[in-house]
């Protein structure tokens, strides 16, 4: 990682004055393949407000100099949603043994330096310092293959999650809502990969 890149570990109310910078990243790097995102700022705000609602939740700020490139986020799934919940239950998980991890969003021009997987040595360090989970989780959309929108040379992050020591788990797959470029609303199915916490990686 380059040196005028920094990290900043934020938890509960102080993401407050943060929120905007997250949320624009979240449309800018959404609106890509595979989630094809077109970004609302209300829709944004309401569902950040639940990391700052949270004593327990994380945000991990990348910053290149004085500007943030890049953000990822983390939260004990008790206090997450019913419907990010449900799967979990379904399975036989108690939602209280799983920190979710939100997701991890870097801009273009700054990925390949490692920094992906500062934010995952961030978080999993998060869950371990608050104790009590088992699990750290996070849900990735699922795409047809042979979708036309497809980029021909784009290249997924399974192996990536792989690497990291999660699995994914066909049938723990949940529906959200989102404003579809080109399309409108309309709900996607996220599949949920999952790692024991306490397995140790190697990374």
């Amino acid at each position: 990682m380059e040196r005028t890149i920094t990290l900043e570990c934020l938890s509960g109310a102080a993401l407050l004055p943060h929120l905007d910078a997250v949320a624009a990243l979240r449309i800018a790097v959404f609106r890509d393949w595979p989630y094809l995102y077109d970004g609302d700022v209300a829709y944004e705000r309401e569902y950040l407000d639940a990391y700052a609602q949270s004593a327990d939740s994380l945000v991990v700020l990348a910053r290149d100099g004085d500007v943030v490139i890049g953000a990822s986020t983390g939260i004990p799934l008790a206090a997450d949603s019913a419907e990010f919940q449900a799967p979990f239950l379904a399975r036989g998980i108690d939602a209280t043994t799983v920190f979710y991890c939100g997701e991890s969003v870097l801009l273009p021009a700054w990925r390949g330096r490692g920094i992906g997987h500062a934010f995952f040595d961030a978080r999993e360090a998060h869950a371990r310092a608050l104790g009590g989970f088992a699990w750290t989780a996070f849900a990735a959309v699922d795409r047809d293959e042979r979708d036309p929108r497809r980029p021909p040379n784009h290249r997924g992050n399974e192996a990536f999650w792989s690497k990291r020591g999660y699995l994914r788990q066909p049938g723990m797959t949940m529906r959200l809502h989102w404003n579809e470029t080109g399309i409108g609303d309309i709900d996607h199915p996220l599949t949920f990969w999952l790692r024991p916490l306490d397995e140790d990686t190697g990374t």
